[in-house]
């Protein structure tokens, strides 16, 4: 009954807003799906399916509910020379087994791993997409008269004005429907949704890739499909990641991951290419109220209702009016907070804030900037936690000798431990003691055999007391005596 309750609540919780906030989206999405398939080298039709696709299967199976999922640039990005070279009936293979390699990271736990990612590399991403998406608006300008730049800033105002009066309906909505009639009545020299690509009213239809099943086929998209994998998953987890902080709520990230494998598997078979969470249109999404799954259904559904039975409308959609509303994803996307952090954090959270951000807007790849920031972000707590501290006391006979480790001991601290401590001049009996250390790796444990051999050599005796629990299991592990001498 619980679970049935839950399954509800996921669904029908906030049925107005949810509605109304997938139509928003749903709008929003077209010309981003058909920009994206341009950039991809296909029709403009392959990103509209993908994203319908996407969109449904991912609010039935995914486990973020109000993530957003449709074609995305960082994933097209990653197809364009497997189109060029080998055509788009590659495409739609190597989308299946995307799905499926991500359907086997699910199923292997590796959605866990989010929760490795620090918190300036979460930062720098949110901040580097928020620039992305503002980028990427800037093109629609080339050519275009003062009407357009009018026509943003009329979105921009409605968008911020409408909610001091009723928010009861999502103020995207709105301008997208006012900028809308006001261009097509007046008859405006715009670009409009039209231009960006031919729209066609069929539906997607079930397709084999038309592909020879090969071993040197399989070696051809492996390539593409892992790494569109990778990045998807990737942009998928920290985007739901995100929501989860914005609604105060958990998501299944495993569930997810299996979510999107299996959102890209059924794409590749209906005449689509892969895709991954949108942090872009989930922002418009949660910036319009929609909050449960209900909204991602939504936004699939009604973008093939626009396809389909609209299509001569949505043609005469204004950019302008969609540039406004991507604007404003952009600014409120903009963690700015972060940048009055900037002085106030270490200079390491700071500098891997910095480099995520720049790696991710001059490569245009949101892999490669957070695999940067999380590489600068490990080296840089291997720098903070590298030292080791080794103190002496020698006993009142001067018979022994008392060592204190403090700090941890793992491969990048073994050389400098070794070195403190005087294997000649010390007495007989030597005591080491590890109750403020912690062994963490096999160059530790054969850095402490190597000091025990040391003292062995000279005849002395070395014994090491006060080791954890978990650091005197590897050391057994490792088959270390604690002591040693003649």
């Amino acid at each position: 009954m619980r679970q049935l309750q839950l399954n509800r609540d996921s669904w029908f919780s906030n049925t107005r807003s949810d509605v109304l906030s997938g139509m928003t989206v749903a709008i929003a999405l077209i010309p981003e799906a058909i920009a994206f398939s341009i950039l991809a080298g296909v029709s403009p039709m392959v990103g509209l399916y993908a994203s319908f696709t996407i969109a449904i299967v991912t609010a039935l199976a995914g486990g973020r509910p109000g993530m957003i999922s449709a074609a995305t640039g960082a994933m097209a990005l990653l197809v364009g020379s497997l189109v060029a070279e080998h055509g788009i009936e590659y495409l739609f293979a190597a989308t299946v087994l995307t799905g499926i390699l991500q359907i086997l990271m699910g199923m292997l736990k590796l959605g866990r791993f989010i929760t490795f990612l620090p918190r300036p590399v979460m930062t720098g991403f949110v901040n580097a997409l928020a620039i992305l998406i503002f980028m990427a608006q800037l093109t629609h300008f080339d050519g275009q008269s003062w009407v357009m730049y009018a026509l943003v800033a009329l979105t921009l105002l409605i968008i911020y004005t409408v909610p001091r009066f009723t928010k009861a309906v999502p103020s995207a909505l709105v301008a997208i429907i006012i900028v809308s009639v006001l261009s097509i009545v007046l008859k405006l020299d715009v670009k409009t949704v039209g231009d960006m690509g031919n729209i066609t009213s069929s539906l997607p239809v079930f397709h084999l890739p038309q592909i020879p099943l090969s071993l040197d086929t399989l070696l051809i998209i492996l390539p593409y499909s892992l790494s569109l994998a990778v990045v998807g998953l990737l942009e998928s987890l920290m985007t739901a990641t995100l929501i989860d902080e914005i609604t105060g709520t958990g998501s299944d990230k495993n569930r997810e991951a299996k979510g999107q494998g299996l959102a890209n598997v059924v794409t590749g078979f209906f005449g689509g290419m892969a895709g991954c969470a949108m942090i872009g249109q989930s922002m418009v999404n949660m910036k319009s109220g929609g909050r449960t799954r209900l909204s991602t259904f939504v936004s699939g559904i009604f973008l093939l209702i626009l396809i389909l039975a609209l299509g001569d409308i949505v043609k005469q959609i204004p950019m302008g009016a969609l540039v406004g509303v991507m604007f404003m994803v952009s600014i409120s996307t903009f963690e700015w907070s972060s940048l009055k952090r900037l002085t106030r954090v270490p200079f390491s959270d700071a500098l891997v804030m910095i480099v995520t951000v720049v790696a991710v807007v001059a490569t245009d790849n949101l892999g490669i900037g957070v695999l940067l920031g999380v590489l600068l972000s490990a080296l840089s707590f291997a720098w903070k936690i590298a030292s080791i501290r080794v103190s002496s006391r020698t006993a009142e006979d001067g018979q022994e000798v008392s060592y204190r480790v403090s700090g941890q001991l793992f491969f990048g601290t073994t050389s400098h431990f070794v070195q403190e401590f005087n294997y000649e001049s010390d007495p007989q009996r030597i005591i080491i003691d590890f109750a403020d250390s912690h062994v963490w790796d096999q160059s530790a444990v054969e850095a402490v055999g190597k000091v025990i051999a040391k003292y062995a050599a000279g005849g002395k005796q070395a014994d090491i007391t006060g080791l954890n629990e978990e650091s005197a299991k590897l050391v057994a592990r490792v088959g270390l005596s604690l002591s040693g001498g003649h």
